[in-house]
């Protein structure tokens, strides 16, 4: 089991153990939980859903020309879910960048019981948290069959698994950011997403379409781990790039003298 996986799984077992309402699910139940990496790989966009207004939709739909953060809930759970969503509404409301015009969110229920009415009601409660112009249009609230939804998590490899004992879903915690073009970018856990990390993945995934020179610079110091989902400074990217503004520093002030003594 790798470190992203039993990351996911702890933070999905003391959430349950949080829970007033929740039995603990059994050890066979937890071992089919779990998420693996599908870096690069591109997503079925062809599969359909219903949007929250409960029309017939295409993940298609919501790419083409940004990237897109998903995250994989189910709107009638208890507990991890509602965390999952609050941690990405935080880290969505410190970025500079708005869903609907530099990047879209979809949010896609994985529990095939679930209604458009469920979405439009979870839709509703998130805008009116997010507030930025255009959101409604930025962020996505799907649900769907059986079928669909199991291509779509086999495909960004989120397992997850129905307890009947508590009768809920048993799932890990995660989000992901995919490209234009519907391929797996990067992959965030826990429950708290850096509003550093998710600009930097948005500003890759859209191959520097959006951001700013200052991201690009960034983005040469930083760069992405997988087995963390985390960004890392990379040290020898840093020296040199401070081996460069003293070189640069040097030319300017020797040019500034011989300007001088001309003068």
């Amino acid at each position: 089991m790798n470190f992203p996986t039993r990351m996911a799984l702890l933070v999905l077992l003391l959430t349950i153990a949080a829970a007033a309402n929740a039995q603990d699910p059994p050890m066979g139940v937890l071992s089919d939980v779990g998420i693996d990496q599908r870096l690069n790989e591109a997503v079925p966009l062809d599969l359909a859903f219903r949007d929250e207004m409960g029309r017939a939709v295409r993940l298609a739909d919501y790419f083409g020309e940004k990237p897109v953060i998903l995250s994989l809930n189910y709107y009638d759970c208890p507990m991890l879910c509602t965390l999952i969503l609050n941690g990405l509404l935080r880290s969505l409301r410190v970025l500079p960048f708005d869903a609907g015009k530099e990047f879209n969110v979809v949010t896609v229920s994985f529990d095939p019981r679930e209604t458009p009415g469920m979405a439009a009601k979870k839709k509703l409660a998130y805008m009116d948290e997010y507030r930025r112009p255009g959101a409604a249009d930025g962020w996505h609230f799907l649900t769907g069959d059986e079928a669909s939804i199991a291509r779509l998590t086999d495909a960004v490899g989120f397992r997850y698994k129905y307890d009947p004992e508590s009768q809920q879903w048993a799932h890990a915690s995660a989000i992901m950011v995919l490209t234009p073009e519907g391929r797996l970018s990067r992959y965030f856990y826990g429950l708290e997403y850096s509003a550093r990390d998710l600009r930097l993945s948005l500003v890759e995934a859209a191959a520097n379409r959006i951001g700013s020179p200052a991201d690009r610079v960034l983005l040469y110091c930083y760069h992405y781990d997988p087995t963390t989902g985390k960004y890392g400074i990379v040290i020898m990217n840093i020296l040199r790039l401070a081996g460069l503004g003293t070189v640069l520093a040097l030319g300017a002030f020797v040019t500034l003298m011989i300007y001088r003594e001309r003068k």
